[in-house]
């Protein structure tokens, strides 16, 4: 195999692939990427076994045939290597390695067998609709940071996308929580996804595909099978597995009675209770809201290092209430505010808080309190 490829675009493609590769891994194949060359085209391939991506570029092939190298440290060499070099890469069938060549540097990689690389067979795609980059973007933006890193709890390790809507206003949801918060966002439904199954998109997953979306006027093709779920996205391919579980019915913890209406200016908000959590534990986090009509006092106590208060003006007429939550959580959802106010939609301190946008974007978060 001999190829000549462009360094811009060799890196380019790598960045896309080498970053479902562990570090860590007990199967030497799993570490590798895997390089076929073949009619003026250089494939590249990927894999952890729960997540593969492809991708090509153009390259001069003479002869084509494949091979697999290290992907980290491939990645590194193309990365280091001056701008605008011409690669060279070549190996003979009778010898395990890779030679690299770049100007006046030369590489030499052991490689394994092509014949050993993994294949995630996606088997029939069901359902097939596409979607803008930019608004793909937005339903993984806008719920991805409520998604569950706690392992025992599995399937709120990810996305759960599914057709929801009425009969005249369908549209294509994303929900994610983790116990403590809640974060739903929608759009219109795209041609093709009518009747899809609900699907729970892994963590990892959803960060990949976040990160292949360069250009948000770019169209994303997006296939599901009963266990799979595939992104094209220009030459890029991502296919992983799904999470095989159920999703828990989110509706239940959406407060739709809440009658207490709390409106603050976003950026006001956001830096008041970025400035007092200073002063609150690793642990606890809690900063608590005291609000009377028009206003709001944040305050933060901590037994260890002090406390620390301030006061908003804010639009509130109903009874006073005292209710804290983790300032994590509501600096997390208060980034997601796109309006210049966000809206705080109350009941009473043991209860859910839902809060929103004041003009609807398509987006809405339930927070839980807590015990201040």
């Amino acid at each position: 195999m001999k190829v000549t490829v462009e360094r811009s675009e060799l890196l380019k493609s790598l960045g896309h692939v080498h970053r479902v590769v562990e570090r860590r891994n007990t199967i030497p194949i799993l570490a590798n990427v895997l390089l076929h060359a073949d009619r003026a085209k250089l494939a590249l391939k990927a894999t952890d076994l729960d997540v593969e991506v492809t991708d090509a570029i153009a390259a001069e092939v003479g002869p084509g045939g494949s091979t697999t190298v290290p992907a980290h440290m491939f990645f590194d060499i193309v990365r280091k290597l001056p701008e605008g070099a011409q690669i060279v890469l070549e190996s003979s069938g009778d010898r395990a390695a890779l030679s690299i060549r770049a100007g006046r540097s030369r590489f030499t990689l052991q490689t394994l067998p092509e014949s050993d690389f993994p294949d995630l067979a996606p088997g029939e795609m069901t359902h097939k609709f596409t979607l803008k980059a930019a608004d793909l973007k937005r339903l993984i933006d806008k719920t991805q940071f409520a998604i569950s890193t706690e392992e025992t709890r599995y399937y709120l390790n990810g996305i759960y996308l599914h057709a929801a809507g009425s009969a005249k206003a369908p549209t294509l949801r994303a929900v994610a929580t983790d116990g403590h918060r809640l974060a739903q966002m929608e759009l219109e439904l795209p041609t093709g996804a009518a009747g899809m199954p609900g699907i729970i998109v892994p963590r990892k997953t959803v960060g990949e595909v976040q990160r292949l979306m360069e250009d948000g006027e770019t169209e994303v093709a997006i296939e599901l099978s009963p266990g799979k779920i595939r992104f094209t996205i220009g030459q890029t391919i991502l296919t992983s597995k799904l999470i095989d579980g159920t999703f828990p019915d989110y509706g239940r913890v959406i407060p739709l009675a809440n009658d207490k209406e709390l409106v603050v200016d976003k950026k006001e908000f956001e830096a008041a209770v970025d400035r007092v959590s200073t002063v609150s534990s690793e642990r606890g986090r809690a900063v608590k809201l005291s609000i009377t009509a028009g206003k709001l006092l944040l305050s933060v106590t901590n037994p260890d290092s002090g406390s620390a208060n301030e006061e908003l003006e804010v639009e509130y007429e109903a009874d006073p209430i005292d209710i804290g939550f983790n300032s994590r959580y509501l600096l997390d959802i208060a980034a997601q505010i796109e309006s210049e106010a966000a809206v705080l939609k109350l009941a009473d301190p043991g209860s859910p808080t839902l809060i929103q946008d004041k003009e609807p974007h398509g987006a809405l978060y339930v927070l839980m309190p807590m015990r201040v």
